[in-house]
């Protein structure tokens, strides 16, 4: 079963974050990515750019609605994600409980409601 983790950090807190503390949580996070590809569970993953930059569409009575920055206006930002393919939610919150985002923020873990083998919307 795939579930995705979604990342949340307090993005203001990011700014004080030293050089060689981030080269070792880049390094930590490379290490968390290495033990999910041994253990064959690994699907993918996705490092987003800070959410000031984000652009939310939406559409309304046939007009299309641009607005800069996130949706939500929260203290935490979605920072990044991991899908990863075990069998069952013990599974995944045991892999949640090693990535090195859990230290410093928040990972929602939701399962995915795919069907095997493929993309619901295809044709």
């Amino acid at each position: 079963m795939r579930y995705t983790f979604f990342l949340y950090h307090d993005e203001a807190g990011a700014t004080e974050v030293s050089e060689a503390d981030m080269e070792r949580g880049l390094r930590m996070f490379g290490e968390y990515i290495g033990a999910l590809k041994k253990a064959g569970v690994f699907v993918d993953t996705d490092r987003l750019a800070p959410s000031p930059t984000a652009t939310t569409l939406s559409i309304r009575n046939g007009e299309r609605l641009i607005q800069d920055g996130p949706y939500a206006e929260t203290k935490e930002q979605l920072g990044g994600t991991f899908v990863i393919d075990v069998p069952d939610l013990d599974a995944a919150i045991g892999w949640a409980e090693k990535c090195p985002a859990a230290h410093f923020g928040k990972i929602e873990i939701r399962a995915s409601i795919m069907p095997e083998g493929g993309n619901p919307y295809a044709g």
